[in-house]
């Protein structure tokens, strides 16, 4: 059979919905696709997909480091396309490791890559690496303090319409409370770059949680990345949003908002959210309400771990926590539903605009 015959025939779409506009699909790598050339220009695959996620760097960043001479390792369990390190292993072979849907194996393989003196990265889907895997993250590789990094991506509910079984809103929650381990959000492609290169020399396990690769930009270039650190990138006089991920641009759009209303907003990158950044936290409440912002359940967050720099440390501040609800997503697409729970910039405006009422 010709690979023309093999190639999937779309089914009837709704009218007037595009998937991937056409001037977007122009700028995309096809050459793997099996449905170009077919009638329907709005007809995607995952090869086409992935085109548009380009702040997924993880792969490349991998690449620039193995260059430089670190001896890396990747492990995935069947999701090398989907988190972007497949050119990794396409590159170095005998460097990857692709387990099939086994993830805890995945994990337990990882931790013995570790004791040999590799340096192993998992990279995987959130809900099935902290979620599912989260025993053995604690046991062996935590427990015994190894050195292996692991980056979860399409965290939250960046799943959409895949449903309760990909969403993953529950990780920080999980995570945070694993003794020795660092839990980091780097929030575009600038800052997953950022994320591996600075901390490649510390000796410990790091987790980096990061969205599914159409993160708005916010950084043009690798900003400063260090365990315990933030990055203020607006100082406002009003209120403070310490914003994660892909909160961080929204939070950014909802500060030029409001400033038309003469709010004026600050928006800090907590992007270490274990061991969290205390100083920025003390500075924020200096200035007024705290906001916190995170694609995440708002019971055990991250801005949970706010509130309790906030109660330790006597700072006397209001703490108004923008997140998902304590309840499973609804499902749809993910724009229509950080639209729905208030997780975009007009969210994030209103819920500052009656914080300061």
């Amino acid at each position: 059979m010709s690979a023309a015959e093999t190639r999937w025939v779309p089914q009837p779409r709704a009218a007037g919905v595009t998937y991937i506009s056409g001037e977007a699909k122009a700028k995309l790598d096809l050459s793997e696709s099996r449905v170009q050339g077919l009638a329907d220009e709005a007809t995607w695959d995952m090869a086409t997909s992935l085109g548009l996620s380009p702040q997924l760097t993880t792969g490349a960043v991998l690449d620039e480091l193995v260059q430089a001479g670190h001896d890396i390792v990747v492990c995935t369990a069947d999701l090398g396309r989907p988190t972007q390190v497949i050119g990794f292993g396409r590159k170095y072979p005998d460097r990857y490791f692709n387990f099939g849907i086994a993830e805890r194996n995945m994990i337990g393989a990882a931790a013995g890559l570790a004791t040999t003196g590799h340096l192993p990265v998992i990279s995987n889907y959130s809900f099935f690496l902290a979620l599912m895997g989260v025993e053995n993250i604690r046991n062996d590789i935590c427990y015994p303090g190894l050195n292996v990094r692991m980056i979860g991506t399409h965290s939250g509910i960046a799943m959409g319409f895949y449903g309760t079984s990909h969403h993953c809103n529950e990780d920080i929650g999980a995570l945070r409370a694993i003794a020795g381990l660092t839990l980091m959000a780097p929030c575009d492609g600038n800052a997953i770059r950022a994320a591996f290169k600075s901390t490649i020399r510390h000796d410990g396990p790091i987790y980096f949680r990061a969205g599914r690769g159409r993160e708005k930009v916010v950084y043009d270039a690798p900003p400063e990345f260090r365990i315990g650190g933030s990055n203020t990138l607006r100082a406002g006089k009003h209120a403070t949003v310490l914003a994660i991920g892909n909160l961080v641009a929204a939070s950014l759009e909802a500060a030029e908002m409001l400033n038309a209303d003469g709010i004026d907003l600050g928006v800090v990158d907590m992007y270490s959210i274990a061991p969290i950044d205390r100083e920025a936290v003390r500075r924020a409440a200096k200035r007024g309400v705290v906001i916190t912002a995170e694609e995440h359940n708002v019971s055990s967050g991250f801005g949970s771990a706010v509130a309790e720099v906030i109660a330790e440390e006597g700072l006397g501040v209001r703490l108004v926590r923008v997140g998902m609800p304590d309840q499973y997503s609804l499902l749809g697409p993910p724009t229509h539903l950080y639209r729905h729970y208030g997780l975009d910039a007009e969210g994030i405006a209103a819920s500052v605009r009656k914080a300061l009422k």
